[in-house]
């Protein structure tokens, strides 16, 4: 799904990424740990488009096409979204505008899709517009939900969230990861799991996003590069016996 070779990326005159090599299959879900300021979100930035983000070495390819300096409409288009930590308040522009912006099919039910995160009532308010933290969430979510992307990025899922929220959002994270929404109920698990063909990068701190997300593999990110792959909840287990110190040996 995603093949990421010897990325260096800079913010102004700043190297971030240093060489990043990383590869997701189709159906797979991976878990990205770091401390703040180790280029977490500069990578999905990067993958998802966005300006200011310079590739001055490297290459990322989605499902076997280069995108490297793709913009971010078409990457979009080809079937990447992104879930962002602390998306902008729009003035003007409607939730339900957003959403049917978003749909890759005309015809959708925006009404019924709002209802199952709860956001029905918001559909006609300012994007993010007094909305509190899970709220946000919740919109990011409804906009992937419409646009049903083949790989998703979320910074931080669980960033902002009260437990009440993140059982919802965590649901709806591994309904998008899984399509389950698409699925018919009387399917077997199997037949669910060969339909199959999404992948997923997730960014976490906290880890809660584990407890609804059955992640495949795990990473650190230190000082823009990758190091400590392993099961997410061994990588997990670890930082919070010792923090990162294990991560800057490997480094080093």
């Amino acid at each position: 799904m995603l093949k990421v070779e010897n990325l260096h990326v800079t913010v102004g005159d700043r190297e971030v990424l240093k060489g990043v090599n990383l590869e997701i299959a189709q159906d797979e879900t991976f878990i990205l740990f770091g401390p703040n300021g180790s280029g977490k979100t500069t990578l999905l930035m990067t993958l998802m488009g966005f300006s200011g983000f310079t590739v001055t070495k490297g290459k990322i390819a989605f499902r076997g096409r280069d995108m490297t300096r793709m913009p971010l409409h078409e990457r979009a288009k080809l079937g990447v979204g992104m879930s962002f930590q602390r998306p902008p308040t729009i003035n003007g522009l409607k939730l339900s505008q957003l959403v049917k912006l978003c749909a890759d099919d005309q015809d959708l039910d925006v009404q019924g899709l709002a209802r199952e995160v709860n956001l029905e009532h918001f559909l006609e308010r300012d994007i993010n517009s007094g909305f509190s933290g899970g709220e946000i969430k919740r919109s990011e979510l409804l906009q992937l939900m419409a646009q049903k992307p083949k790989l998703l990025l979320f910074d931080e899922p669980e960033s902002g969230v009260d437990l009440e929220n993140m059982a919802l959002i965590g649901k709806m994270v591994r309904r998008l990861l899984q399509q389950e929404y698409r699925a018919q109920a009387e399917k077997s698990i199997r037949e669910q799991k060969d339909e199959r063909d999404t992948s997923g990068l997730i960014i976490t701190h906290t880890g809660h996003i584990l407890n609804y997300v059955n992640a495949d593999r795990g990473t650190v990110m230190y000082e823009g590069k990758l190091c400590c792959a392993s099961r997410p909840r061994d990588i997990l287990n670890q930082i919070s016996e010792s923090g990162y110190e294990e991560c800057v040996r490997c480094l080093t």
